[in-house]
């Protein structure tokens, strides 16, 4: 296949039954997008392959997770130039004022900022994050308000994804900032990002296999049964002091309990929640900080 194509699987489904279309397929290698049609309440699965040998397997695996739910899909594959694949997200994605001061805008828009007002560009990628996912959402609001109370912090960004919540914790005037996520096209993703907000901090590929140095707010906007099962690991990365925050986010509320059970075995106490749709997110301290 040419250089300039991607292959595409598509298939239709009811606004409803993404979120956990998108739950079952968390262990397959690929990652799906899913678009919303305001004017016909449909929303479409794509999933933009570069090696179209890959397609036969991400049909099989959507059917067969669309099988466990009850529900039946039919995926079609078919090819689109990567220019047009660029062109067509343009219709699902604008400025957005996603907290107090933090905004987050294409580069095809323009936005005049208003004094405080951190602006965000942001180009959407294959990999997950533009600001428009509420857990996304979630997480920035958590930053923008740990950002005001005290920015002498250093961030951790665990699966950065496109690099939006790092971009964003550099931004607010987080005094250093860390990233990583264990599919190497988040980290080029990541990197082109930051390049175009004028932003730059170390981003690796790793996952959540081991600790890291312990940081003074940790971000780990990861699914649930992935932030249930390293739940040690990530909470040691979480520093000691009064003001060590934690955020956990990608977690459908019904899950939440589960994961917040796992973190208070790890000795921290859920400060706040943030409710958007059926996406539960958490804002953590340790239990010993009083």
């Amino acid at each position: 296949m040419s250089d300039n194509l991607l292959t595409v699987v598509s298939c239709g489904i009811a606004p409803e039954q993404v979120d956990c279309l998108f739950e079952l397929l968390d262990a397959d290698d690929f990652t799906p997008t899913s678009w919303y049609d305001l004017e016909k309440n449909v929303s479409r699965i794509d999933v933009f392959l570069e090696d179209a040998e890959q397609a036969p397997a991400v049909c099989k695996a959507l059917t067969d997770a669309a099988g466990l739910m009850g529900i039946e899909l039919t995926p079609e594959i078919s090819t689109m130039a990567k220019s047009d694949w660029a062109e067509s997200w343009k219709r699902f994605f604008h400025v957005e004022k996603i907290s107090e001061r933090l905004v987050v805008r294409p580069s095809w828009e323009k936005y005049d900022a208003k004094p405080g007002e951190k602006v965000i560009t942001l180009d959407p990628g294959m990999s997950f994050g533009t600001g428009k996912h509420e857990t996304t959402q979630a997480c920035l609001r958590f930053l923008d308000r740990l950002a005001s109370e005290n920015p002498d912090r250093r961030v951790i960004d665990m699966g950065c994804g496109s690099g939006i919540l790092a971009i964003a914790a550099k931004l607010l005037g987080f005094s250093e900032v860390t990233a990583f996520d264990n599919d190497p096209d988040c980290i080029h993703v990541t990197k082109e990002n930051a390049a175009a907000n004028g932003v730059d901090f170390p981003v690796t590929v790793d996952d959540l296999s081991h600790p890291y140095p312990p940081a003074g707010v940790v971000v780990a906007n990861i699914l649930a049964p992935i932030l249930v099962a390293f739940a040690e690991q990530v909470a040691v990365s979480v520093a000691d002091g009064q003001d060590a925050r934690l955020i956990l986010s990608g977690i459908l509320d019904e899950q939440y309990p589960a994961v917040r059970a796992a973190y208070e075995a790890q000795g921290m106490r859920e400060l706040d929640t943030i409710l958007i749709k059926n996406w539960r997110s958490g804002l953590f301290a340790r239990a010993s900080a009083g």
